[in-house]
């Protein structure tokens, strides 16, 4: 039965009440819709609106459906009820009678849908909180282990400076960690209960909205009924911190996919994560990773779609918005999974600290250090940076290393080039110059690490409210 059908004469066209359905997009917020059906409940008798025994009549079976529904959430599929909050109060009616109808006095569909979605965003924000809280673990353990392995470091994918592999972990940890902030910024936007705001006027009952939101949850009602119902700045919020997030994981697919290649063989994915050529029987592809990658561009499709679908809308609800939460759910299912598998990526690669240290003695990563040996001389950098180039480019032409060349070949380029110039050369000792803060000499990374297992611990105490 619909919620709505008194001031029509005609019935509602068939292909136009399937187009204008939603069920098979809200189902999802059963339970969302039972709490906050509860709640209003509770206003209703306060307000006098019902009584004792009517309201706890109306909990007792809402509590039954929450129940029943737990079960086997997709069973309200076989429904032909136009939204969630039609499937609920129907099914109340049918069974407590006249007594069902009253619950949604002084309520809209316009505000119940945003306070259930608020309900259902903060629920899931802590979800993705704690993946990435669990994929950050999996990256320090990773750094700690390889806290001393050198690989290559690299610029416009072309081999530049050595760095230590946990560092490389480091880098997408605190990735990760801006990530967070960005969903706890989101919930405590969306911490705000718009149910009470009616429509989009207000409510005209005696409704005591501060304690109404209280009983939710939330830190404080709405301060504007008409925003309230058409606000869905909170979806947005949510999308775009996915979309940044998805960015970052994205990044992080391509470059283990490029250090699993042929051409590095940096690291070997886990055979239990890798697939193979219906073809080629020799391939070992990592398809996890590429699948990570490629759902970094669905995420920007969805908040494309989102931000298109708001950017004309006038004030206050429209139908337009019931496309939200496909958009919503589709989002936040894509981007726990890609949390997940790259968490499990990194939890089971092995590096082949072999290649990595070699890498990172090739193409010459450390001239850099040749010209600050220069200016250690009272040279320019600019200057020294030039005669560095000429050094290189007769390192090239000779199949040479710079560690490997001889002094007098150094001093083709400067007189005052001696024996210790050697020192700066080593990848070792290179290594250990970059001790800055944040820098990715042994130590730096070691205190990065420490440093990072607080913030972990202190995140795990984070509490939403």
């Amino acid at each position: 039965m619909s919620l709505w059908g008194g001031r029509f004469k005609k019935n509602i066209n068939q292909d136009f009440e399937k187009f204008n359905k939603s069920l098979h997009i809200d189902y999802i917020l059963i339970k969302e819709d039972i709490i906050t059906s509860i709640a209003w409940s509770k206003s209703l008798l306060q307000a006098k609106i019902i009584s004792h025994q009517e309201q706890i009549k109306i909990e007792a079976e809402l509590n039954k459906l929450l129940i029943i529904t737990n079960k086997n959430p997709k069973k309200i599929l076989c429904s032909k009820e136009e939204d969630i909050h039609s499937w609920v109060e129907n099914r109340l009616v049918e069974n407590i009678g006249p007594v069902g109808k009253k619950i949604h006095t002084g309520r809209s569909r316009n505000d119940q849908i945003t306070t259930d979605l608020k309900i259902w965003c903060k629920k899931n924000i802590k979800k993705i909180y704690c993946s990435i809280i669990q994929f950050q673990e999996k990256l320090v353990k990773i750094a700690e282990k390889n806290s001393n392995t050198i690989m290559s470091g690299y610029t416009h994918l072309q081999r530049a400076q050595p760095i230590i592999f946990g560092h490389w972990c480091l880098a997408y940890y605190e990735m990760m960690q801006r990530d967070k902030s960005r969903l706890q910024d989101s919930f405590s936007r969306l911490n705000t209960c718009p149910l009470g705001s009616g429509a989009l006027a207000g409510n005209s009952w005696n409704i005591d909205r501060m304690t109404l939101s209280k009983n939710l949850n939330f830190l404080q009602p709405t301060k504007n009924s008409l925003d309230s119902v058409s606000d869905r700045d909170y979806v947005i919020d949510i999308v775009s911190a996915a979309s940044i997030s998805m960015l970052h994981l994205s990044r992080f697919a391509e470059d283990l996919i490029f250090f699993s290649s042929g051409e590095s063989k940096f690291i070997e994915l886990d055979d239990e994560i890798s697939s193979g050529s219906s073809l080629m029987p020799q391939k070992k592809n990592p398809d996890i990773l590429e699948i990570i990658r490629s759902k970094c561009g669905k995420i920007y499709g969805l908040l494309i779609n989102i931000l298109v679908i708001f950017k004309g809308l006038p004030l206050s609800y429209n139908k337009d918005m019931q496309e939200d939460k496909e958009i919503l759910f589709n989002t936040i299912h894509t981007w726990n999974s890609c949390i997940k598998m790259s968490s499990l990526t990194i939890k089971k690669i092995k590096i082949n600290k072999k290649k990595c240290l070699l890498a990172s003695k090739s193409d010459y990563s450390n001239a850099t250090e040749l010209a600050n040996y220069l200016v250690t001389k009272g040279i320019p950098f600019r200057e020294s940076h030039n005669i560095t180039g000429n050094i290189v480019l007769y390192a090239i032409k000779n199949r040479s290393s710079l560690e490997n060349l001889k002094i007098s070949d150094f001093k083709k380029y400067h007189s005052l080039i001696e024996n210790d110039v050697y020192d700066f050369l080593k990848i070792e000792k290179i290594i250990e110059k970059y001790n800055s803060y944040g820098g990715t000499s042994i130590n730096q990374v070691k205190k990065s690490i420490k440093q990072a297992k607080k913030e972990i611990l202190k995140s795990k105490k984070l509490k939403f409210t």
